[in-house]
């Protein structure tokens, strides 16, 4: 069995991490980048019965890097038993079912799926926000959830957060249909405060989409961003936004645990 996850700012990671260590720590973990998308990462899952997939959701959708993998590489997923795991700030509807779909549609067998609420992690909008405490909180009930559900998958009874038809209904008509364009090609509107920004080629180097490089003294943007806000979370100097105008707090999972 193999796990494999995107995440942006380490909160499906932190899940996937805690998910394994309960049910089976054989399985070996790889993260979803953009190396893996074109190498090592369709080879390793054709070695894989069964896998655990794991992503955010953005507007009840699958994040653009992920959606690319899962559909340009198509013929490795026939045949496999693939579990779900979605992480979200608030709602998903179907998070787990978008990937879903198209997983059936390649061949696959989803066996399960779960949704897992977490912190949020888009720091330059207020929407959403909460304080520490609450976020502390949040990532307790999650921790306690996987629990329950690992306990649950072990006696043979899987969890199927968001793999149903009304799952379907609300992901689609509580957010997808009004923000399908958020999430239906890479964004080019990071915006980033060249008097703020000291240079220092960090965002660069944690892109996950290769999206950031320094030209003729400045960070510049290439119009592939997927979302993820691991650079806006880890700028030091707050230089980098991407929907709002300001950043205002930044999002590490290790702090509310």
């Amino acid at each position: 069995m193999i796990g494999i996850y995107f995440s942006g700012t380490g909160n499906t990671k932190y899940c996937l991490e805690k998910f394994v260590a309960l049910y089976d720590r054989n399985i070996e973990i790889t993260p979803l980048l953009s190396f893996c998308v074109l190498h090592t990462l369709p080879q390793k899952v054709t070695y894989h019965k069964d896998i655990i997939f794991a992503y955010p959701i953005y507007y009840s959708n699958l994040p653009k890097i992920v959606r690319d993998f899962i559909c340009e590489n198509s013929d490795v997923w026939k045949g496999k038993r693939i579990f779900i795991i979605a992480t979200m700030g608030l709602f998903s509807g179907d998070g787990a079912g978008v990937s879903a779909r198209l997983f059936k549609r390649y061949g696959a067998q989803v066996w399960g799926g779960l949704h897992l609420k977490m912190p949020d992690c888009i720091c330059d909008v207020k929407a959403l926000k909460r304080t520490p405490v609450q976020n502390k909180q949040i990532v307790i009930q999650t921790e306690e959830r996987i629990k329950s559900v690992v306990c649950n998958l072990k006696n043979g009874t899987p969890t199927k957060d968001g793999l149903g038809f009304l799952c379907h209904i609300a992901g689609f008509w509580g957010q997808r249909l009004w923000f399908y364009r958020k999430t239906q090609e890479y964004s080019d509107k990071i915006q980033i405060d060249t008097d703020a920004c000291i240079k220092c080629g960090k965002c660069a180097v944690v892109c996950p989409m290769n999206n950031l490089s320094l030209s003729e003294d400045k960070m510049i943007a290439d119009g592939r961003c997927t979302l993820c806000y691991r650079c806006v979370n880890q700028c030091s100097k707050k230089a980098i936004t991407i929907l709002g105008e300001q950043v205002i707090f930044q999002h590490s999972v290790s702090d509310f645990h």
